[in-house]
């Protein structure tokens, strides 16, 4: 239950003066339904004011000038606006307005009274202006006019004025907090209460209090990591404890293993390790296995599905894409064949009799492992003893979507463990804010006989060059990607479309050429990239979506246009494309630059990075420094919490920091029955982290 403490900031936003009918869907569009949403809004700018006079006005700044006025001005012809003249002992100061009324202007502001004036600084045949003044006051109100003023985002029907307004009374209502921060820990950071803080949130003198370094922004996000963190922490720890099958290697795991065409890396037999320990504790398993393309992910999967299997379980290994499903089933069905078990491949263009056979199997045991798409968590299937999932490709599948697949366990044998798999390798940060409640089994080598790919950096110009390099070598039995940033030619004139490339490069080339993108129907899509996974293409020109889930060993090439549009991290999952077999494989990046040709800096940046380094938890973490602010790596896509007051990238240490004192503060206080862990559970309640789901169950 929500501490009554927090009531106040829980109301909704109709409990505020000023907020009727007509207001409250603006205010919720902008901001949300709560008054808390209010007292969070941060303020995006802040207007500072200084004393001024007509001699001495600056352009561009916004000035308080004490004047007489003389008189109204009104427009000489339709659409000019109304000036009002006034004037100080240094000069003439004109007051404009585009819009309004005489009668208006004239009692703000009447011939021969003097007002106190503040507006931003215009010059206009060396006149100075005052385009739409923010404040006409009496002298004896001049104390209203605020040197500093916070400035909020706007929307239709509300101005930031008035915004602020509402968020100054959203803060009158936020109570004071019990203080979950020992005091002297505050101190040593130069950081305030909380209330204070968020107080000094809405109060900007400078540009630096809006930044992300300011300290009552810091302590804020602080305080907001802590609460995410500490809610990961938790639901890891009532995972920790929910009974599940115990899972030990058997014969069919020696089996397996003996099968593997190759020894398994350090970092393989430690995740390995690892996968066991949590298999055999008798609690249920959430583990992420990340590991870069080509770092042997599936080799420890098999393994986990043979342990399953050598334990009297049935386990299952989920898929995206139908290609990529039927590559997993093609790859691990012999190889579990070899130790004595059956698996089967489900999908959603099974026939009716052949459906019938599978789920028979599934049903009776007879087959241990199933691999496959959506197609496993649909009603019909029912599984006999399913104590393992495993799900590729993970961000492709919502939380009710793998949570649908571990309901197909049978709830007497306990919870079914979960291992997700992820090609992107991340930084630790932001690993912690998308992964913070599993446990992580990071593959930082490849397994022997990978092939480095050649990677070149190229301008657009030389597009003629590498089609007649692509073509020898297509001659000469090669197989090659070509990508584009867009399907059709009218997305934008500037950009390669893959419609149009994949007909110049059939007219050029004289080769049938496959093409795949995102509008396709998702039956056709993956009937042309099974026809270039079989080899019965030669080339095949495509937008992103063969960035995960293809694997064609006999592809060695890999051509990007307009690379420098792309992402670092999306770039090096496309390459990754290429060089799955022992054949020599290259990437062309081809780059295009700005209006000028000329590459920018942070492009060149990711372009070098690509040309140096094979490596993707290091490119990885040089996406996260180039990217900067912004939506890191997509966040608001690929399930990122949202945050009002942290920024995963500028606040990493304090990421790191909030993780490390969650657990040492779980570790200590367990129940959160301390005076500081009863004020932690008014934090958590404060974010409101506890109802969200931001991370996998």
């Amino acid at each position: 239950m929500r501490p009554e403490i927090l009531f106040p900031l829980f109301a909704p936003v109709t409990s505020l003066k000023g907020v009727g009918p007509r207001v409250a869907p603006l205010v919720e569009r902008l901001a949300g339904p709560l008054v808390r949403d209010l007292a969070f809004l941060t303020p995006t700018g802040v207007i500072r004011r200084r004393p001024m006079t007509a001699a001495d006005a600056v352009e561009g700044e916004v000035g308080i000038f004490r004047l007489r006025i003389d008189r109204l001005i009104p427009p000489h012809k339709i659409g000019a606006p109304f000036r009002l003249r006034a004037s100080d002992d240094t000069g003439f100061v004109h007051l404009i307005w585009f819009a309004g009324s005489p009668q208006q202007i004239e009692r703000l502001a009447p011939r021969g009274a003097e007002r106190v004036v503040s507006g931003k600084v215009e010059r206009f045949n060396s006149e100075v202006q005052l385009p739409h003044p923010d404040h006409i006051l009496p002298p004896e109100r001049a104390d209203e006019i605020p040197a500093a003023e916070a400035v909020y985002p706007a929307t239709q029907g509300l101005t930031s004025r008035q915004v602020r307004k509402l968020v100054l009374a959203a803060l009158a209502a936020a109570p004071d907090l019990p203080e979950w921060q020992d005091a002297a820990w505050l101190a040593a950071r130069g950081w305030t209460g909380w209330r204070a803080a968020l107080t000094a949130v809405h109060e900007p003198t400078t540009e630096f209090d809006l930044s992300e370094e300011a300290p009552p922004r810091q302590r804020l996000a602080y305080d907001e990591l802590l609460a995410h963190q500490l809610a990961l922490a938790r639901r890891r720890r009532a995972r920790q404890i929910e009974p599940a099958p115990v899972i030990i290697p058997g014969e069919a795991s020696a089996r397996t293993l003996d099968g593997l065409a190759f020894t398994l890396t350090g970092a393989q037999a430690q995740a390995v390790n690892e996968i066991r320990a949590d298999l055999a504790s008798g609690w249920r398993m959430g583990r992420l296995l990340q590991g870069d393309v080509g770092s042997g992910k599936t080799a420890v999967a098999a393994l986990a599905l043979a342990d399953a299997a050598s334990s009297g379980f049935q386990s299952a290994l989920m898929a995206p894409t139908e290609i990529l499903a039927r590559q997993h089933h093609g790859r691990l069905a012999p190889l579990l064949e070899t130790a004595g078990l059956s698996s089967i491949l489900l999908t959603g263009r099974d026939g009716t009799a052949e459906r019938r056979r599978k789920l028979q199997a599934l049903l009776d045991g007879s087959a241990q492992v199933a691999i496959g798409t959506h197609a496993l968590f649909q009603d019909a299937v029912r599984f006999d003893r399913l104590a393992l999932a495993v799900v590729d490709e993970q961000h492709r599948f919502g939380v009710s979507e793998r949570q649908r697949l571990q309901a197909k366990g049978d709830p007497r044998l306990g919870g079914v463990h979960l291992l997700t798999m992820s090609a992107t390798p991340i930084p630790r940060t932001l690993e912690l804010t998308q992964y913070g409640e599993l446990d992580v089994s990071r593959l930082t080598e490849k397994p022997p006989g990978r092939t480095p790919v050649t990677t070149a950096v190229l301008p657009l110009a030389r597009i003629g060059e590498v089609a007649k390099r692509l073509k020898a070598a297509l001659d000469m039995g090669a197989q090659a990607y070509w990508i584009c940033p867009l399907v059709a030619e009218s997305e934008a004139s500037d950009l390669a479309a893959a419609e149009a490339r994949a007909d110049d490069l059939r007219r050029i080339l004289g080769v049938e050429v496959g093409l795949a993108h995102g509008r396709m129907d998702g039956a056709e899509r993956e009937t042309v990239m099974a026809d270039f996974a079989d080899g019965r293409l030669p080339l095949l020109v495509a937008t992103t979506v063969v960035e995960v889930g293809v694997d064609v060993p006999n592809a060695t090439i890999m051509v990007i246009e307009h690379a420098d549009r792309f992402g670092l991290a999306q770039l090096h999952q496309l390459r990754g494309r290429v060089g799955r077999g022992s054949k020599a494989s290259a990437c062309i990046l081809l780059y295009g630059g700005g209006p000028d040709g000329i590459l920018g800096e942070t492009a060149k940046a990711r372009l070098d990075m690509l040309r140096h380094s094979e490596d993707g938890f290091e490119i990885a973490e040089a996406d996260f420094r180039l990217r900067g602010g912004g939506d890191p790596l997509g966040l608001k896509q690929s399930g990122f919490p949202a945050y009002r007051f942290a920024d995963p990238i500028r606040h990493r240490t304090l990421m790191l920091a909030a993780a490390d004192d969650a657990r040492m503060l779980l570790d200590r206080d367990p129940d959160l029955v301390s005076e500081r862990g009863r004020a932690v559970q008014v934090l958590e309640a404060l974010f409101d982290w506890r109802t969200q789901r931001p991370g996998i169950d």
